[in-house]
């Protein structure tokens, strides 16, 4: 069973820094392919970031690339978000998301397994 939970939301200025946290409690943390999606408003919810199972592989969506670093812990069961240069069109509602099979890992409607979300606001 897999129970995911992010970090409280945030307020950070442009150019600034954040990492945003995700914990799994059931258990399964170690088997899953795990992302980070986000939603902004009046907009579909998004992919930003993916790493497999083992770490050795990311994926990044164009806007992200050189900015953002996905990265997972599984003796803690949590998986990082490290956003740096924040632009304001990060502002977004975030998501940790997750699933077992490896296809398609830069579409957020294929993740299974969803956290509430957590707002990040990039002020100017």
């Amino acid at each position: 069973h897999v129970q995911l939970g992010e970090s409280g939301g945030e307020m950070v200025q442009v150019g600034g820094s954040l990492r945003r946290t995700c914990a799994d409690s059931g258990g399964t943390f170690s088997t899953l392919i795990m992302a980070w999606c986000r939603q902004s408003a009046a907009q579909e919810r998004e992919f930003v970031a993916a790493i497999s199972r083992d770490g050795d592989s990311t994926h990044y969506t164009d806007s992200v690339k050189g900015r953002v670093t996905i990265s997972r812990d599984d003796a803690k069961n949590k998986l990082y978000l490290q956003m740096n240069t924040l632009k304001p069109e990060d502002t977004a509602v975030y998501y940790c998301a997750a699933k077992y099979n490896i296809f398609n890992l830069k579409y957020a409607r294929v993740y299974d397994y969803w956290g509430q979300g957590t707002q990040v606001t990039v002020s100017s």
